[in-house]
């Protein structure tokens, strides 16, 4: 499979990760097994089981199903991209028959429905935005939030477009240019706003106020229209850009933070459990 064909995506069976690699080309999903095992399971330790069931497979004469695993690369909760066991749709419905689980009948259900609508999504892409509107209003997101969140995810693509035309290709190098921007108006790389805010690997911008959001927003927004005008090449070169984009953002949060009386950079999240080992927080920026 060519990466051209691939798309990352991310969906959720009763509040657990199941990350999925879309083939565009076949139509097909190939999801990660651990995650699949660990939804059936709720198995502290996913792998082990996984890795348990293929031995098992293998001596008893039954390793059809573990020879049709396709490795590919999958975001892990570190933000790395590792090798991940994956199988697609059909090959996860017989794994879940190898599994004992209450949940199977919902996850199969589930598996269908959630096939069904991203082949309706190729031909109109409208009902991916519906479907995301949806799940943010379910999460108790407002309407202004959902919008800058939406107008947040299509100026980020432009912004990496414009980075790959500057030389920009590396997963660490967008990395590194982002940090700058974050870096630039709220003081702390996304690793430390992450840990400032309680989350791991949430989504840092799901767990963004209004306020938060559309300063980031300016600093992408800024820093992709300063590309564009100087035409910087390389990483170097970029990230002066970046650190730019990021003080002109801090210029803003400055003169609204002075109206506000307050700081608009915040360690609320909006997640509905915490972490048993949850480090102390850094303080207030």
């Amino acid at each position: 499979m060519k990466d051209s064909k691939l798309a990352t995506i991310s969906n959720l069976f009763e509040g657990i990760e199941i990350r999925s690699i879309w083939d565009s080309e076949k139509e097909e999903y190939y999801f990660s097994v651990v995650d699949v095992v660990k939804a059936l399971t709720d198995s502290s330790n996913p792998r082990n089981y996984w890795n348990m069931l293929k031995k098992r497979m293998t001596e008893e004469e039954k390793s059809e199903l573990s020879t049709k695993c396709v490795r590919l690369k999958m975001k892990a909760s570190d933000g790395k991209f590792r090798g991940t066991d994956t199988l697609d749709t059909k090959g996860i419905f017989r794994l879940i028959e190898s599994i004992p689980s209450p949940k199977a009948e919902p996850f199969k259900v589930w598996l269908a429905n959630l096939g069904s609508e991203r082949v309706d999504e190729v031909f109109d892409p409208e009902k991916a935005v519906k479907r995301a509107v949806h799940y943010y209003k379910m999460r108790g997101y407002d309407d202004e939030w959902i919008k800058l969140r939406l107008a947040g995810i299509v100026d980020r693509n432009k912004l990496t477009d414009v980075w790959m035309d500057s030389g920009i290709h590396e997963d660490y190098e967008f990395g590194i240019l982002t940090n700058e921007i974050y870096q630039g108006w709220s003081g702390m790389k996304a690793s430390e706003y992450k840990e400032f805010k309680g989350i791991r690997k949430e989504s840092l911008r799901d767990n963004m106020s209004d306020l938060e959001i559309l300063l980031t927003d300016i600093g992408e927004v800024t820093t992709r229209e300063l590309a564009k005008e100087h035409k910087p090449y390389g990483l170097e070169d970029n990230k002066k850009i970046a650190a730019s984009g990021g003080e002109i953002a801090n210029i803003t949060r400055k003169e609204i933070e002075s109206r506000l009386g307050k700081s608009v950079v915040n360690n609320e999240n909006k997640l509905s459990y915490r972490y048993k080992d949850e480090n102390k927080k850094l303080r207030n920026k």
